[in-house]
């Protein structure tokens, strides 16, 4: 780390210490123990806040991943952390032209016809966008890293991981239910692509195929790029959220608004990778044209199984079954063994009845996420660590769909896709891939039966067979239940739809 950057996070990190200090020992800053705790909680949310926002843009991304946990961090420090901004001056366009020279050549302005250097487009603490016109006359944007800071963001990275990994030394108890170190590591996950830019234009390239099937959605064509700079066609129209809802016919409003929410959903569940920051600056709108999806640098991925699950969470939203869904969520994480899952299934039988047919302007998604997670560290339930990113982007598209079609429901657009997700699925189930599996496990376990006949025999003998009767903790066999239980229903969806094609 260079002594520049050591200096600024001992200047941030040191000063928000002094002020802990300040204010447990009753300092001289108004906030002593006669002042109003609501005030003095507040201006320390604001100084965290402010101290992230001078850290940078892991920093921001790390407080924005914990404003979704209100398991871990009180209310009035999460209404500051949702307002965290990557807000940095925008840099001269000189700065940047030794990047392109490094990166495209000293001809990089034959590849275009101008460059507007003057004003930036957009300004953030990884990147500038400039607007530029191509070579062929067409709109384009080009988008610059900022010299030095993949190493300051690395290096921010592996301090941060040590932090976690000592925080979990310290804390065991609290870490077997947030798992910090974890959670971290999705993030990492998801942000490093923001790093090369070659990354986030394969990303672009999987989302535009993947978008294809969505008759109002678009993802802008990459026409060239290196890891440090990026050239794009222009995203057509205003944000979602500066767009006029009264410039756009109903039937449109709630065509894209329904289309952004069953993109969200195929990648969730079919594609297993989705855009993980949507929030309303990254979605553009045209009226009479589509919707653009822009910026695929922080995408997640999540795994088949942790898909499934998840997939049946929300079907038991759905169908409004409390119990379904605190069962569901437990076994998409674990039950500590100190537990309490008895009153965990009571709350979740409470939250779900007001959840299964909001509305977006009844429901806010985001908070109803951080409802069950509050619950489930109260009762002890470990969180898939994949669910603080995976909820940083529902909370962020349900706020861009709000944005133009507060109407909308979650669970009637997730119920309507899910007879195209279940063939989608079945297909996959059904692949030559998953057939050699499957019979690769059988013969796996026709090889083990054998002797675990003996073993069974041998306690039968001694005496030392009995039944457990209670919850598996390691859930590895439901899982596989659960996929052949949905899939054989995509399965059958499947064979109807042909026979039916085929009768006609």
């Amino acid at each position: 780390m260079s002594m520049h950057r050591l200096r600024l996070v001992s200047e941030v990190l040191g000063g928000l210490f002094a002020n802990e200090v300040s204010r447990a020992f009753g300092g001289s800053r108004g906030l002593g123990s006669d002042a109003d705790p609501v005030g003095r909680e507040q201006q320390r949310a604001r100084e965290v806040r402010r101290g992230l926002e001078r850290l940078g843009p892991f920093y921001i991304k790390v407080g924005q991943i914990l404003s979704t946990r209100p398991d871990i961090v009180p209310p009035t420090m999460i209404g500051e952390l949702e307002k965290l901004h990557d807000r940095v001056s925008a840099l001269p366009f000189s700065h940047f032209e030794p990047v392109l020279e490094e990166e495209l050549g000293p001809d990089w302005k034959e590849r275009f016809l101008h460059v507007e250097m003057l004003d930036p487009l957009g300004v953030a603490s990884l990147a500038q966008v400039y607007a530029v016109t191509l070579r062929d006359g067409r709109p384009g944007v080009i988008k610059i890293q900022r010299p030095g800071i993949r190493d300051t963001v690395t290096e921010d990275m592996r301090m941060m991981r040590r932090a976690a990994r000592m925080f979990g030394r310290c804390a065991p108890r609290f870490n077997a239910v947030v798992d910090v170190e974890a959670m971290l590591g999705v993030l990492f996950d998801a942000m490093r692509p923001e790093l090369d830019f070659t990354v986030e234009a394969s990303h672009m390239d999987q989302a535009r195929k993947a978008v294809q099937g969505f008759r109002t959605l678009s993802v802008p064509d990459v026409e060239f790029c290196t890891p440090r700079v990026l050239v794009q066609s222009l995203a057509p129209g205003k944000s979602i959220g500066e767009i006029d809802r009264a410039q756009l016919p109903e039937r449109e409003r709630l065509d894209i608004g329904e289309e952004l929410l069953s993109f969200t959903y195929r990648g969730f569940f079919v594609d297993r990778m989705f855009h993980a920051d949507p929030h309303p600056g990254n979605i553009f709108v045209q009226p009479g044209g589509q919707a653009s999806l822009i910026d695929w640098g922080m995408v997640g991925r999540v795994d088949r199984r942790t898909s499934l699950m998840i997939m049946l969470v929300l079907l038991n939203i759905a169908q409004n079954d409390g119990y379904g869904t605190a069962k569901a969520w437990i076994d998409l994480g674990y039950a500590t063994p100190w537990a309490d899952v008895t009153a965990f299934m009571s709350d979740m039988s409470a939250l779900t009845p007001k959840i299964s047919s909001a509305s977006l302007e009844e429901l806010n998604f985001g908070v109803t996420l951080t409802a069950v997670l509050e619950r489930s560290t109260k009762r002890g339930i470990k969180t898939n660590p994949v669910i603080s990113v995976l909820g940083k982007a529902f909370g962020n598209i349900e706020g861009s769909v709000r944005c133009l079609a507060p109407e909308l429901s979650l669970t009637g657009v997730f119920q309507e896709q899910m007879k195209r997700i279940m063939l989608d699925l079945a297909g996959e189930h059904f692949s030559l891939t998953q057939a050699a599996r499957t019979v690769t496990e059988l013969m796996l376990g026709v090889g083990a039966a054998p002797e675990q006949a003996r073993t069974l025999a041998r306690d039968l003998s001694n005496r030392d067979f009995g039944v457990n009767i209670g919850k598996d903790r390691s859930t590895r066999s439901r899982p596989d239940a659960l996929s052949a239980g949905l899939l054989s229903l995509g399965g059958a969806a499947l064979w109807l739809q042909n026979r039916r094609g085929n009768r006609s």
